[in-house]
């Protein structure tokens, strides 16, 4: 994670917050980040990084938010192959895997 995430995190952990951190962990074909990409997903929605944008990472965001609540963490396959027909701007042709952990303070 670069540096200013881990500020980041350190920040919204040092706040009392539970936060998920997503980072991709597979790919195949066409995606539009790399292996190691991260994202915080912030509870209120001030969301730090990227997975790629789009319609995947709202389905990332709408499962870290989950894993907040739930204290669980779980895998995520973002699928990018739709038709090249579909309204959506996030079609890159691959599948991404994203797995998606909670991080929390250990202080009550």
């Amino acid at each position: 994670m670069p540096a200013t995430l881990y500020h980041h995190l350190q920040t919204l952990i040092d706040q009392g917050l539970t936060v998920a951190v997503a980072t991709i962990t597979d790919v195949k074909g066409s995606v539009p980040r790399e292996v190691g990409a991260k994202m915080i997903i912030h509870p209120y929605g001030q969301h730090v990084g990227t997975i790629g944008g789009g319609c995947g990472e709202a389905d990332v965001i709408r499962a870290g938010l989950d894993v907040i609540q739930e204290g669980l963490p779980r895998n995520v396959r973002v699928d990018l192959t739709d038709e090249i027909s579909m309204q959506s701007l996030g079609v890159c042709g691959g599948i991404m895997n994203v797995f998606i952990e909670p991080w929390r303070s250990d202080t009550p």
